[in-house]
């Protein structure tokens, strides 16, 4: 792993993915037993996550981590699917995570996303600031620059809400359903400002279709209608990504 330099937001080549995901998890696992157990954790789903998750597990597994008095936040979920729907991120993170580790599910938490739920926003941002904010918060990135659901021109000061998905996002997580026809539109998501809110955060970025907002963004396009930018204005940002996704910066 070697620093890229002249990024404007730190930026880490691997070798490997799980060369990330290993770096990552010993941080979790550091920061984890450095409170005594208790961290809060912000979490992503998506495939850049997966292998974390399953490091996570073998640490777990292996009596080196547990997770028994953490608390979880997610980032974002679909509006319209149930918990128990499989392209859920409830489902994604209890198949990936919380089925195989010993998190207590009660102290997992995702932005409520039922149709009548959506006033619960704020209630569900106070939940964050009940457990101390967040101290670790994962991050993937979109193809147009989004984090979590905010799509591109999203407010950096931006709170939790109901967010309309891009086109090319869903065609995106097309993968994870039968159709494109049965993504839905709409999602809740924290906001810009709330991610930033935590005291530290760590991208995956992986593959070629991650190339060209890579390359605008950490060589010094300062669109401020690109949601990556604003982890410049975070003190403990860090990127990991790949070859792949680092062909232009190289």
């Amino acid at each position: 792993m070697k620093l890229i330099p002249e990024t404007t937001i730190p930026t880490y080549l691997v070798e490997t993915q799980a060369e990330a995901n290993e770096v990552l998890a010993l941080e979790i696992e550091r920061l984890v037993k450095s409170q005594d157990g208790s961290a809060t954790l912000g979490l992503a789903t998506g495939s850049s996550p997966i292998g974390l998750y399953s490091e996570l597990v073998r640490l777990y597994e292996a009596g080196e981590l547990s997770l028994k008095e953490v608390t979880s936040f997610n980032l974002d979920e679909y509006m319209g699917l149930g918990p128990d729907h499989p392209a859920s991120y409830r489902s994604f993170m209890s198949e990936h995570l919380f089925a195989e580790t010993d998190i207590r599910l009660t102290e997992t938490h995702f932005p409520p996303s039922d149709e009548s739920g959506l006033g619960a926003c704020a209630k569900w941002e106070d939940t964050i600031r009940a457990a101390g904010g967040i101290d670790w918060q994962l991050l993937g990135v979109g193809r147009n620059g989004h984090i979590g659901f905010n799509e591109p021109g999203s407010p950096f000061d931006s709170r939790t809400r109901r967010i309309e998905l891009a086109q090319s996002t869903r065609e995106a997580n097309a993968r994870f359903f039968k159709s494109i026809d049965e993504v839905p539109r709409y999602a809740v998501t924290m906001g810009v400002g709330t991610i930033l809110e935590a005291q530290r955060l760590r991208v995956l970025a992986f593959g070629d279709t991650k190339t060209d907002i890579l390359a605008r963004v950490l060589r010094g396009d300062n669109d401020e209608s690109i949601p990556l930018n604003a982890l410049r204005l975070h003190s403990d940002a860090a990127l990991y990504i790949d070859a792949a996704a680092a062909s232009k910066l190289l």
